[in-house]
């Protein structure tokens, strides 16, 4: 795989829709991609690791650094910054390495915006009432997060139809596999 153009891979979805399932499958399926870590200033989660999973910075850190314009996007919700640094992005594309990004719809869309070859990937949920199932069964935020998630995935939804590609999460198998088919389709376009 290494042979094609590098592109970016972003994907989107409302909390709870498979997407970070679907993205280490997409990893593993393509293991020259690499993955984009963020930067976040939300506290870290017990199974999560720094400069693995988030790059994790205080506030003040991560204000100077949009001031310096370090960010192709940023946004704060659920009352944390969340950003993809431009560094990272403009240093893949460099080396011809096509990167996985998985950020919120707006952050797609900005990346969309300044990076043209950008592929934008929205993982659904098969329905709302589904979605709030997951996120109650994952056990994983506070009721506070909890109930931002689900206010905020609605939002989410509106979204969809400004990407690239939809794909609707309702069985994990046929979803992995699809994605994995759109990539290929991709990767042999010029």
């Amino acid at each position: 795989m290494a042979n094609h153009k590098a592109k970016l891979f972003v994907f989107s979805a409302p909390s709870g829709s498979g997407k970070t399932t679907i993205v280490r499958d997409v990893l593993k399926n393509f293991p020259d991609f690499v993955f984009s870590i963020s930067a976040t200033t939300r506290k870290k989660r017990s199974n999560e690791k720094n400069g693995i999973d988030y790059f994790f910075i205080n506030e003040e850190e991560f204000k100077q650094k949009i001031e310096a314009g370090e960010f192709v996007e940023w946004e704060k919700f659920y009352d944390y910054y969340y950003g993809t640094l431009k560094s990272f992005v403009d240093g893949m594309l460099e080396k011809g390495i096509s990167t996985v990004y998985e950020v919120d719809v707006k952050g797609a869309l900005r990346i969309k915006k300044k990076y043209s070859n950008s592929v934008l990937i929205f993982i659904a949920p098969p329905s709302i009432e589904e979605l709030n199932k997951r996120l109650i069964n994952r056990n994983t935020e506070t009721d506070d997060d909890l109930n931002k998630r689900i206010e905020r995935a609605e939002m989410e939804l509106s979204f969809k139809d400004k990407f690239d590609y939809v794909v609707s999460n309702i069985d994990l198998a046929h979803a992995k596999t699809e994605v994995k088919r759109i990539i290929e389709k991709e990767l042999t376009k010029e």
